[in-house]
């Protein structure tokens, strides 16, 4: 006669080994599409961006001073003191120059820190220095998006400021990537003695 209690150990083994397979088959299906998310994730770089050479962005700049800063302070992501290649330790509206560049913010996978760039309708160089939290959730959905600092490191009109923001703020703003010396400078400052001073060009 038949052994009842092998025959029910081998049905056992096979709903065992069978359970197997498919928990192998749903791991490699869940592998696959986490794959997939991930390489969806994972933007195209240009061969410039790639090679660090100069080239041109098309891109959306804004702008922020102390009061709108967080915290209201100039206070930056990547300061030179504690060894980010940058120019200074808090945000900074230099002349503009290829040498004394304003300080802008940015996802630090957008543009490296210390990246140099130059803006074309301001006619002025920045420095990558500090975080952007909009700028982050912008890159995320994959728009170039960099936030342009102006005005003192310390406190001014707010509703000035504000209006100076806005006024240099563009959409499809041009700028040079990893630019080089040699550019037009227009050394005004943006935002002096709580007035407007920007030019746009």
């Amino acid at each position: 006669h038949k052994d009842k209690s092998r025959t029910r150990q081998k049905k056992t083994e096979k709903i065992q080994s069978f359970n197997k397979k498919i928990l192998t088959m749903k791991t490699l299906a869940c592998a696959l599409v986490l794959l997939f998310v991930a390489c969806s994730a994972v933007r195209d770089f240009s061969e410039e961006e790639l090679l660090g050479s100069t080239y041109n962005k098309t891109l959306y700049t804004t702008s922020y001073g102390f009061d709108d800063n967080t915290p209201p302070s100039a206070q930056i992501a990547y300061p030179k003191n504690e060894g980010y290649p940058t120019l200074h330790n808090l945000a900074t509206e230099g002349k503009g120059t290829y040498d004394d560049p304003i300080t802008f913010a940015t996802d630090k996978s957008e543009y490296a820190p210390g990246t140099r760039v130059y803006v074309w309708h301001l006619k002025k160089y920045f420095i990558m220095e500090d975080d952007c939290t909009d700028c982050d959730s912008d890159f995320k959905k994959g728009k170039y998006h960099i936030d342009l600092w102006m005005g003192p490191q310390y406190s001014s009109d707010g509703n000035a400021l504000d209006n100076c923001e806005d006024k240099i703020t563009k959409e499809n703003a041009v700028v040079t990537i990893n630019a080089e010396e040699g550019y037009d400078v227009d050394s005004t400052p943006l935002f002096h003695d709580n007035k407007c001073t920007a030019h746009i060009y």
